[in-house]
């Protein structure tokens, strides 16, 4: 119920538009249900046991045949109004986690399975379209086809009230109740292997060259089918389940429907109804079960929905590390420093005590064995962490009192990974600088000794880069990052191993491309390359944990 009043707050700007799918289905509903009790009246009349008073035969089928058309009107209008409710907020949803992501990013989000987070952007989401286009209205419609049935059936004899009230409370909630709960443990199990199957694929995926190169493609393939043995053993589970809950539904119908007709025989044989009263509230109880059915199996495939709920609110939940400064400070940059700076995370000392002076027209090189923090210290820099007070300035203010975008001015920051979309390289360069020409982009490829490699390609800068950046090598990747942070333009360039997938020569000429940047601005770079090192005016070692 919490999960279900979360996200039927998403529906309040559209409270309009499901008032009317509402009135629309249960006009719908009830054209199908008076097909049947018009035309059992027009029976009646034709055999001349009821004649109602100023209505004959032929207006009650011409009545039967306006329901007929009218039903399939107002079904239309029903699922029109459902599904453009569906489509509107799923967009909405989908803004709000990619929202989410940003600002998780990139600390909350490291080390989180890829392929379950493209599971909730996808799969979860989608899941969510029977919540708000066949859970919302249905529930609403049901109620109130019941009460009218109820109140109608009723006219003839409290008795048949009785009954049909019994049947769709049973069917409408008991069933999808006791449904539901037989469905909760394997649906949330059902949707959190999907997530890990999608990870353990996309890796797969990612991973195919190497494991052909060393020959474990077969063993590979042997585990992907034993997980999707999984996941269709948890999708049979849970079939058999909604089917034994479906099955239960159309035995308490038909109950219903033989008890309805009992209690008509035995009013009729005591003189309590006449022939109509036996014959109308038979068939109306017979036709009126529809909007109840559609609940009944709801209630098991809603599990799967509230599972999918569970987990994109769960995103939308997560708090992130750190929170955009939009009122803080925003200075010119002089240089940067860091004062006996201790950092830990996962209860672990990442960093201790380190003190790092980065002057402005200088390179600073920092080094340490892997696992020292170099790497930390550069997030530290960009604030993807808050590091403790009064250990981390830029230009002598706080980097936590900085306006977050004008931070992200100050500093450009190259990672050991390049991630490139799948768009063209100028475009993919342009990324640092949006409103860039043509000939700085080619500037900023010359000086990360890209434009060589480029300008050999099909189409040059406009040619279009594989996803992931597939089609380039890595040294290529790399070298697009560089000229992306070049591009860029901050007065405070981090460059995380910035020529570890480079040969000597593009090492030498980026370095060269540093060392006439560096007169207009402040350099931090980390390597383990004892050449890429002496590039740097001073260099400090992290002693890490």
């Amino acid at each position: 119920m919490k999960i279900m009043s979360r996200l039927i707050v998403f529906v309040m700007p559209l409270a309009g538009v499901m008032v009317l799918a509402v009135l629309l289905g249960v006009l719908g509903n009830l054209s199908s249900i008076f097909i049947t009790v018009f035309g059992g009246l027009a029976i009646l009349d034709a055999a001349g046991i009821v004649a109602p008073a100023g209505v004959g035969f032929s207006a009650l089928i011409a009545a039967a045949v306006v329901c007929g058309v009218l039903r399939g009107a107002f079904r239309y209008g029903e699922q029109t109004c459902n599904h453009f409710i569906a489509f509107r907020l799923l967009a909405l949803i989908r803004e709000r986690v990619f929202e989410a992501l940003r600002r998780l990013c990139p600390a909350k989000l490291e080390g989180r399975e890829r392929g379950n987070l493209i599971t909730i952007l996808t799969g979860d989401i989608e899941l969510l379209e029977v919540f708000y286009a066949h859970t919302i209205s249905p529930v609403a419609i049901a109620v109130i086809v019941s009460l009218v049935m109820t109140v109608f059936v009723g006219l003839y004899h409290p008795l048949y009230a009785l009954i049909a009230a019994l049947g769709y409370i049973t069917v409408g909630a008991v069933l999808p109740a006791i449904g539901s709960r037989a469905v909760r443990e394997p649906a949330a199990r059902l949707r959190g292997e999907t997530g890990r199957f999608s990870s353990f694929y996309l890796d797969s995926l990612r991973g195919l060259y190497e494991l052909a190169r060393f020959g474990r493609g077969a063993e590979r393939k042997s585990q992907i089918g034993d997980r999707t043995d999984e996941l269709d053993g948890l999708r049979r589970r849970l079939n058999g389940r909604e089917g034994a809950v479906a099955a239960l539904s159309g035995l308490c119908v038909t109950l219903d429907a033989l008890a309805t007709l009992a209690a008509a025989f035995a009013l009729h044989r005591s003189g309590a109804v006449g022939l109509p009263g036996v014959v109308i509230p038979t068939v109306a109880v017979f036709s009126s079960f529809g909007p109840v059915l559609a609940l009944a199996s709801l209630g098991t495939g809603l599990q799967a929905t509230l599972s999918a709920g569970r987990r994109v609110l769960g995103l939308l939940d997560e708090t992130p590390e750190t929170y955009d400064v939009t009122d803080g400070k925003t200075p010119g940059f002089t240089g940067a420093r860091s004062e006996k700076l201790t950092f830990s995370y996962g209860g672990e000392d990442v960093l201790r005590g380190l003190t790092v002076d980065i002057p402005k027209g200088k390179i600073t090189g920092v080094t340490g064995k892997s696992g020292s923090g170099k790497s930390t210290f550069l997030k530290l820099l960009m604030r993807f962490w808050d590091a403790p007070k009064d250990s981390l300035f830029i230009s002598d203010v706080p980097v936590s009192e900085i306006t977050t975008a004008h931070l992200r001015r100050l500093e450009g920051f190259v990672t050991q990974d390049t991630e490139l979309f799948h768009d063209t390289i100028e475009a993919n360069i342009r990324l640092g600088k949006p409103d860039a020409t043509r000939d700085e982009v080619v500037a900023a490829a010359k000086k990360a000794s890209a434009h060589d490699f480029i300008v050999k390609l099909p189409n040059g800068y406009d040619t279009q880069i594989g996803e992931l950046g597939s089609t380039l090598s890595g040294g290529e990747r790399q070298r697009v990052g560089l000229a992306r942070a070049f591009l860029h333009g901050a007065p405070l360039l981090l460059l995380d191993e910035p020529t570890s997938n480079l040969d000597s020569l593009n090492e030498g000429i980026i370095l060269r491309a540093l060392r006439e940047e560096s007169g207009e601005r402040a350099v931090v770079l980390v390597s383990h390359r004892a050449s890429t090192m002496a590039a740097a005016d001073r260099t400090y070692s992290v002693l890490g944990k």
